[in-house]
């Protein structure tokens, strides 16, 4: 297997942000086979595996997500064997240094009934992935101009210790209000409240928005790539194709979810 990953060197749990939120705040989002897991299919399109180098992860992954499914990845840019990479985007991680968090008088929490404005928004602006249950992964807050919903900023992985700053949109119409700002110091509020630090990601060719981060007080911590890879049944599936010799149970899954083997 050759796996081809960035930025190589001493761990940190900002390296794998996703595992780290679904093996600890987010567990209750967590659909979970072995080394492989992925957030609810509503909630975000997220998956990670606890090692991209572990032969394991990608065959739990592949059984995670079936014959022929897909899987967004970050950190990887050639899969194994058994896979292919559709798309790869690159972008950047950015920490809170010297952000001035502070709460908005005008921002609202939203909630479920708010989300098809969210959708709305989301998808006239195109700040990232945002599905009917993104909105249960932490606080959102948005600012309305006589009713209507024209900015957004909210909280999505929560690896132990940090929060990601998300979804931060502005309606073509109010921009240039530092509407995306004031919502990027509410929601930082309230992650700090927790005492909790903020971070949050960028496609690497959005200059004007990672310059606005920066001025801000977020710094670039490291660049990496998100990548969109789907299961072709190859080698990847050879493990779980195989039956199962429990001398106990002839099943075809274990109780891990995976093909029992022992």
């Amino acid at each position: 297997m050759t796996v081809t990953t960035l930025d190589a060197g001493p761990s940190h749990i900002l390296d794998n942000p996703a595992w780290a939120a679904l093996t600890g705040p987010h567990a209750h989002f967590a659909e979970r086979i072995g080394h492989a897991i992925r957030y609810h299919r509503e909630v975000a399109p997220f998956h990670a595996v606890s090692d991209e180098d572990d032969p394991r992860a990608w065959t739990d992954l592949a059984a995670l997500v079936g014959p022929g499914g897909t899987a967004s990845v970050r950190g990887v840019t050639a899969a194994p064997q058994g896979w292919e990479v559709i798309r790869t985007g690159h972008g950047v991680q950015l920490v809170d240094n010297s952000l001035r968090a502070a709460p908005d008088p005008d921002a609202v929490r939203l909630g479920p009934d708010d989300v098809p404005e969210i959708l709305d928004l989301v998808a006239r602006t195109e700040p990232g992935p945002y599905l009917p249950r993104t909105v249960e992964m932490g606080t959102y807050l948005g600012i309305r101009h006589h009713g209507r919903l024209i900015a957004l900023a909210g909280e999505r992985l929560h690896p132990p210790g940090w929060t990601e700053i998300s979804a931060v949109c502005t309606d073509p119409d109010h921009r240039g209000r530092g509407l995306a700002t004031r919502l990027v110091r509410a929601v930082a509020a309230g992650i700090k409240e927790r005492g909790e630090r903020p971070f949050l990601h960028a496609a690497a060719t959005n200059a004007n928005a990672i310059r606005l981060y920066e001025s801000i007080g977020f710094t670039l911590r490291r660049r990496t790539v998100f990548s969109l890879v789907r299961q072709t049944g190859a080698a990847a599936l050879e493990e779980a194709a195989q039956p199962c010799r429990c001398p106990r149970q002839r099943r075809p899954l274990g109780p891990c979810g995976r093909r029992c083997d022992t």
